[in-house]
């Protein structure tokens, strides 16, 4: 690919392509592409540069699960409400219902993440679109290749369906765009997993992909990031006959030298710690210049993250910036953490000890540290405020990557130093304190890492222990107790009914 600045790439070309590139759920009709030059189609993705709107388009939707225009739903915001850590807060319970209701794993039909459904598979069909113009394009040379645009857009279509896959399980899966009526066959979680694996193993064993994110091209998918998803994916399934090859990979990432921990825990989610040495995956957002506004969800620019999760009607030091409230953090949340712990502060903020808010439902006085609101944040933006913080969002760390690969050798799926991969991630918290190595305080290290970053609630699922952490609580917001029948949740009814009476009507999730 052309060397470009991929965080603005990826960005401000899409300020126009927004409207050309356009899809909604696997069931809606697809819009006809248009192009500026109305040519054909066919005519138009037959050279690289085209191609490259194409990929560009592709990496588009990782930006929209925060709104889309009709639902606030953030990729691991949505993944931590049903954890342990956080709260919803808000208003009162109907405020933002579709997550309160997931909270309490009571989730419908009606009130279910419409937004994240509709979002993957925007980018899967971008994806397929850039596969089917591969084959049209006829200008590649040593630098372009036909493999070098595959490998990234089946990564990419992997990372859309492992959303797919987490919340729905049994969902449609496709590998070529859908005609008219636009229906595909639903299929079961684990065919879906099959199908997502080989897909991804196809893509790595191209080996196009460079081992570390090219400064160049912050954003774009690496051999790391896919060699993480193929963890993250494995792990998730319990999937003994590859989970030796995931070691083999976090193993590959460790003795590459192309990662290493931040020193500074705290430095990770500030603007000068995107794409640092311990990223390997980010989701970009920038305030300069940004163009999103409430009339124009996906125009190029910030997310409305820190504005959702900071306390409202916020008076006290000028740096932090008002919000409407969500998510603060749980009280026993801040309190696991030790007095001399760095994560605890560069996690949690005392906001109720720095200044004074409007108090919402389920307030603590704590709220997610990681990606508060802070005005300097969206400085810059052209347009609305609420939706332009340039907060990058952290997918994959290479503490996850440690953490990884002491995991599956205590778990005997291959060798490796994984006592001094623990306490690597244990030490930068707590210089000069070690712990044994045991799945427990794996697992303990984990709960402590991550909190606010979307994996809490998958890693209680995968090891079984979601039934007995994830119950009611002494405060009477969550009343329910989460059952193996809440693995998967309610597809969103309007699909359901919009497949009605064809060929493959949907069936809803037992949950």
């Amino acid at each position: 690919m052309e060397e470009k600045t991929m965080k603005n790439y990826y960005k401000l070309a899409l300020a126009a392509l927004a409207a050309i590139f356009t899809a909604t759920g696997c069931t809606s009709k697809f819009l006809e592409v248009e192009n500026p030059t109305g040519e054909p189609i066919e005519e138009y993705f037959t050279t690289v540069e085209h191609l490259e709107e194409a990929i560009i388009a592709a990496y588009d939707p990782l930006e929209w699960t925060d709104w889309d225009g009709e639902q606030y739903s953030p990729l691991t915001i949505m993944s931590d409400i049903m954890a342990d850590q956080l709260w919803v807060g808000g208003s009162d319970k109907t405020d933002n219902q579709h997550w309160h209701m997931l909270m309490n794993f009571e989730a419908s039909g009606n009130y279910t993440i419409t937004n994240i459904w509709k979002t993957a598979y925007s980018g899967v069909k971008r994806c397929n679109d850039v596969l089917t113009y591969i084959d049209w394009t006829t200008d590649f040379d040593e630098y372009n290749t036909p493999a070098l645009y595959e490998a990234h857009a089946r990564v990419l279509r992997v990372y859309y369906y492992s959303w797919l896959w987490k919340f729905w399980g049994n969902i449609p899966y496709y590998e070529e765009n859908l005609e008219n009526p636009y229906v595909a066959e639903q299929v079961d979680h684990d065919t879906v997993y099959e199908n997502m694996m080989q897909d991804l193993e196809g893509a790595i064993a191209l080996n196009q992909l460079t081992m570390d994110h090219d400064p160049a091209n912050q954003g774009v998918v690496t051999k790391a990031m896919a060699y993480m998803l193929y963890a993250e994916l494995a792990m998730y399934q319990n999937d003994a006959s590859r989970l030796p090859q995931a070691l083999t990979y976090m193993k590959e990432i460790i003795s590459s030298g192309d990662y290493s921990l931040t020193e500074n825990y705290g430095d990770i989610f500030k603007e000068s710690g995107e794409w640092n040495d311990e990223s390997i995956f980010e989701i970009n957002y920038k305030d300069d210049n940004a163009v999103r506004s409430w009339s124009w969800s996906k125009g190029a620019g910030g997310t409305c993250l820190p504005r959702l999760i900071s306390p409202n009607g916020w008076s006290g030091d000028t740096d932090h910036d008002n919000g409407w409230g969500f998510c603060p953090v749980r009280t026993e949340t801040y309190e696991m953490f030790s007095e001399n712990d760095t994560r605890r502060d560069a996690t949690v903020w005392n906001a109720a000890a720095d200044g004074s808010y409007n108090a919402r439902y389920q307030d603590t006085g704590y709220f997610l540290e990681k990606y508060i609101a802070y005005s300097a944040n969206c400085a810059d933006q052209l347009a609305d405020s609420d939706l332009n913080f340039n907060n990058n969002w952290r997918i994959y760390r290479y503490a996850e990557t440690l953490l990884n690969a002491a995991e599956l050798v205590v778990e005997g799926y291959g060798s490796g130093d994984a006592e001094t991969w623990l306490n690597m991630v244990h030490q930068r918290a707590i210089p000069g304190e070690t712990v044994a190595l045991s799945l427990e305080n794996i697992k303990e290290e984990r709960r402590l890492e991550f909190v606010g970053e979307g994996k809490r609630y998958w890693d209680l699922v995968r090891w079984g222990d979601a039934s007995s952490v994830l119950v009611p609580d002494d405060y009477g917001y969550r009343t329910n107790t989460w059952s193996s029948s809440k693995k998967y949740i309610p597809i969103p009814q309007s699909e359901i009914d919009a497949t009605a009476g064809t060929s493959y009507p949907l069936t809803q999730n037992n949950y």
